[in-house]
């Protein structure tokens, strides 16, 4: 007799019943009687279990024992009509072996609901909830519609190291990377440390940001984007920082702000409708579970226009809120950086749609971006979104030569490791913009999860480097 191949649950539930099949998965839950047991069967290819229903004549009852929640079977039997609902089909079991034990008495996942935090505590083990399915299954999505979008668009995926010299944003919130003896570091005749001995003989860390090679890659094949870990030393606890998290920078030559707004809008709605037409199965769980109004936010954001608002005008706006009576945590006037709370109330209260802000003093942004000709503001650009708060940030880079270079003396930072970038402005400068998505901010917003822990397989945290 020929062996049955395996068929993953998803294919199985869409299958008319008739077939013999093989399935394997672990046991979501174990009910039934002395006659017959109904096994709920999960492999991960869905949110959805197939039933297995077992008669208990045709299987030694220690076997039977042996199938506990968080056990691991290969079952082999009969695609049926289910007569149960919640399902069109049900494998009539015939064969049943147990590939891996797991003792219910001590399995962390039971039966009951478990909370996200207490999840968290068992972060290794957290992956086969269903929760944690639908998350990695929209991450995954999500992570190949990114790169199917620039793909069609003829982008360049460029790999930017994860070990530099320079500090993109300017932070100093950098992971120093070095194989020097932390017991014996050597210093110079000052008493500083010494990277000459060090392995790359200077002092490196871990990256915050592509962009700085990303525009080298831009001023070389045009249009360009990366993908890939980021990181960054903040001692933050909030549901919305990682030490280690995830970004997607495109960089483009020949681009102003206004052809860079257009890509941004035009890549997030890309996102959230691929997660809509892929997704929806794990996206009605996250509904019905985590957040009852998640499939229509991602909706409201699709066909319509993103509202395009100048700081200037966003801080007239939030002002004459507060002197209607709203109240802010943090104080808000011209010159302060936007905080979370005031990002939502332009998007979710006032214009009740995602907002681009543009035209930021330059004294709250980064060395690289355009001056406009005020003199007092940048062309930089933030999407912002429901619930989320800015999930893009980007800019029209400064492409003049002079005007760079006086902005780096300006704020006083050292030329030594910046000259290969400056160079781009000295050999062949054109307009270019970039901006930079965070991956989880987006899965924040096609999840319904509200802490950025949760979003993320493995998280790093202050203090919280497990696995």
């Amino acid at each position: 007799m020929e062996k049955i191949k395996r068929t993953k649950i998803k294919a199985l539930l869409a299958m008319q019943p008739g077939a013999d099949v093989l399935a394997k998965g672990w046991v979501r839950t174990k009910r039934g009687n002395k006659q017959i047991k109904f096994i709920a069967l999960n492999d991960g290819s869905t949110i959805n279990n197939i039933q297995v229903v077992a008669n208990t004549e045709l299987f030694d009852e220690e076997l039977l024992k042996r199938v506990t929640t968080g056990a691991s079977l290969s079952v082999t039997g009969k695609l049926v009509e289910s007569v149960g609902s919640g399902q069109a089909v049900e494998i009539q079991a015939t064969e049943i072996e147990v590939l891996g034990e797991c003792d219910p008495m001590r399995y962390p996942l039971q039966k009951k609901d478990t909370t996200l935090e207490y999840l968290r505590t068992v972060a290794h083990m957290r992956l086969r909830t269903n929760t944690f399915g639908a998350v990695l299954r929209i991450r995954n999505a999500m992570a190949f519609a990114i790169h199917k979008f620039f793909n069609e668009k003829g982008f360049v995926y460029l790999h930017t190291p994860l070990i530099t010299e320079s500090d993109a944003e300017g932070a100093g919130d950098m992971f120093q990377v070095t194989t020097l003896d932390l017991k014996n570091i050597p210093l110079d005749k000052k008493g500083n440390v010494d990277f000459s001995s060090d392995f790359f003989g200077k002092k490196t860390s871990l990256t915050v940001s592509g962009q700085l090679e990303g525009e080298l890659g831009a001023t070389a094949v045009g249009e360009i984007y990366t993908f890939g870990p980021t990181f960054r030393a903040e001692n933050s606890n909030t549901p919305r920082h990682l030490a280690e998290f995830w970004m997607i920078e495109p960089e483009m030559a020949f681009y102003d702000i206004n052809d860079n707004m257009v890509l941004a809008e035009e890549f997030v709605k890309y996102l959230v409708q691929y997660a809509l037409d892929n997704c929806m199965d794990d996206l009605k769980f996250l509904n019905s579970k985590y957040d009852e109004g998640l499939i229509e936010r991602m909706q409201s954001v699709l066909g319509i226009p993103f509202q395009r608002v100048t700081y200037t005008e966003a801080v007239e706006i939030l002002e004459k809120a507060v002197a209607d009576g709203v109240k802010f945590e943090y104080p808000v006037h011209w010159g302060t950086d936007f905080q979370s709370e005031h990002e939502r109330y332009l998007v979710e209260k006032h214009f009740q749609k995602p907002v681009i802000l543009i035209d930021f003093p330059k004294d709250i942004k980064a060395f690289y971006m355009k001056q406009n000709e005020d003199g007092r503001t940048v062309r930089g650009m933030d999407v912002l979104f429901p619930k989320i708060g800015e999930i893009i940030g980007g800019s029209e880079r400064e492409a003049s030569l002079e005007k760079l270079e006086a902005r780096i003396d300006e704020l006083g930072m050292s030329r030594k490791n910046l000259e290969w970038y400056i160079d781009t402005r000295r050999y062949g400068s054109v307009p270019h913009s970039g901006f930079g998505l965070g991956f989880e901010r987006l899965l924040l917003f096609v999840t319904g999860m509200t802490n950025i822990r949760d979003v993320i397989p493995f998280p790093r945290t202050p203090k919280n480097a497990e696995f």
